[in-house]
Parts: C-alpha cells; structure tokens; sequence
C-alpha cells in the first residue's frame, strides 16, 4: 500500500512536469507564429515622403546624425555625415531592423539624391545651381523604416548657398573635424556661419546630433 501511494504521486509529479514544459513551448511558438514584437524600436503610423514607416526608439543611446557640406575645387561639395550610436550597414545586408544599424539618405532641396552606406559622399555642383539650397542626411534602418525620437525623424539639415560665380573653396577654412556647416557668402572669400542654425552651425528640421560631432 505505502509503495502504490509512492508511485501514484511520483507519476502525478511527471504529468505536472511534462504538462508545464508543454506550456512554455506552446507560449514560445504562439510568440514566434503572433506577433512578435519589433527587433529594435516599434512602428509609428508617420511616414517619410515615400512611405515609409518611422521606427519609434528610446532617447537614450538613440542614433544621432550631424551633416558637413563644404566646397571642392571642381565647382562640387564634398558632404561627411557625423554619426553617434550609428553603423553603417554593408551592401547586401539583410532587410531587418537592428537597433543602430542601417544607411542614410540623402537628400537636397526634399529631393532624394543618394543611398550612403558610408559617411563620405561628392555631391556634383549640377545638383545645386545658384541659389539657396537644403542638403539633409536622414538614418534609415535596414528595413527601410526610418529612425525616429519623438515622432521625429532622426535627420539633420544643412543650408548652403552657391554665389553666381560657383562655391570656391577657402585655403584658410578649418578641415573636416567637426561638423561646422558654413557657407560660402557671395562675392566674399570669407566663410561665416549659416544664420540661425543650431549653435550656429547646421539646422536640423528632425532629431540630429545638437552639435554634429559623433563616431562613425
């Protein structure tokens, strides 16, 4: 009798067991068949000129951009994106958001220009004609959804302006450090800030770095 009692409550205790380890596998295949949630951030309902969705992540360590344009010799600009929190991702790199990871687009004047998956790009002086013109670098996650805080993307926007004779590089203008955005004044061969830009510098029309300095 004490031995029959011992086996019917050592058989109970497998069944509890074996059901509880059914459980959690059924748990985990309804995670992976449901809705899984996002690997990096979550989906917002605003979307990019192209419609594409504004992937929505946490302020803190989120990624940051600042954009530098400056002139080159041949009547161009030679453009260096200032990242923080960010990597770019090789071509061929799979179509899955990872948390500060993906490229940037380029654009000028609303008008995308470019796909970088560097953070160096040459932008012909056709592109910018005489005149005012917006150059904005925006982070792309690599699934095409853009990176967003706040609702807003995380972008950053620089204004130069081309004089009637072209941009002409200035020998005594600073290098490449930062991400100082100066612009060219007409008729002058001096380079003063852009006018009410952030600290002076660049204006950013999404969430970009406050002072455009970063790591790539």
């Amino acid at each position: 009798m004490t031995w029959t009692r011992r086996l019917i409550t050592a058989l109970a205790v497998c069944v509890v067991l074996v059901a509880g380890s059914a459980g959690c596998v059924s748990g985990t295949a309804q995670g992976e068949g449901g809705a899984s949630p996002s690997p990096a951030g979550r989906l917002l309902d605003e979307r990019d000129q192209e419609g594409r969705p504004y992937r929505e992540v946490d302020a803190e360590n989120a990624p940051e951009v600042g954009v530098e344009v400056v002139p080159d010799a041949e009547g161009g600009w030679d453009v260096r994106l200032r990242v923080r929190n960010f990597r770019f991702s090789p071509d061929g790199t799979g179509e899955r958001a990872v948390a500060g990871r993906g490229l940037a687009h380029l654009e000028v004047n609303g008008r995308r220009v470019a796909q970088l998956r560097t953070p160096e790009y040459h932008l012909a002086g056709g592109l910018v004609p005489r005149g005012t013109h917006q150059v904005t670098a925006r982070l792309y996650a690599d699934d095409g959804s853009v990176w967003a805080v706040d609702g807003e993307p995380v972008e950053s926007t620089a204004d130069i302006t081309v004089s009637e004779d072209g941009p002409s590089p200035d020998p005594s203008a600073e290098p490449i450090a930062g991400a100082a955005v100066r612009e060219p004044v007409a008729g002058a061969a001096l380079w003063e800030p852009v006018a009410g830009g952030r600290d002076g510098r660049s204006r950013g029309t999404g969430r970009g770095s406050p002072d455009g300095a970063g790591r790539a």
